[in-house]
């Protein structure tokens, strides 16, 4: 038995079917594959890939869960979001792992040592041209 719709109700507003207490929207999954997105975007950041990545895989979680409970509807709309921020999460650390490895050579200390004691441009590239043998070697 169907019941109409209630007419200060607008017809896309959040609601629950009758009797069922199944939402016609999933937040969660929304807000997953907007925050994946984002992390995919912005890995090469901290806050762009790792913090938007970690949220988006947590919101990707909850909202395939309650998909698969029969509370929400969009469960692939969460599991893509949930995939999205992983990847941009886990490209974030790469990057940062490989930002942390080249802070701490002693190569990168050479060069910041070189570059502290220099007192002219030309002696600034030369410290570079140092550091980029270094590197290459």
């Amino acid at each position: 038995m169907s019941y109409p719709e209630h007419p200060a109700t607008p017809g896309n507003a959040p609601q629950t079917q009758h009797g069922t207490g199944v939402r016609r929207t999933n937040p969660m999954a929304v807000a997953a594959l907007v925050l994946g997105i984002l992390a995919v975007l912005l890995f090469w950041t901290v806050v762009g890939g790792a913090l938007l990545g970690l949220l988006a895989l947590i919101f990707g979680i909850i909202g395939a869960r309650k998909a698969r409970g029969g509370q929400a509807p969009r469960r692939v709309m969460s599991i893509v979001g949930a995939v999205l921020g992983a990847l941009g999460l886990i490209a974030s650390v790469v990057i940062i792992a490989i930002g942390a490895s080249i802070l701490n050579s002693d190569e990168f200390k050479d060069f910041d040592d070189c570059v502290q004691h220099a007192d002219s441009q030309s002696e600034r590239d030369a410290c570079a041209d140092d550091f980029e043998q270094d590197v290459n070697n």
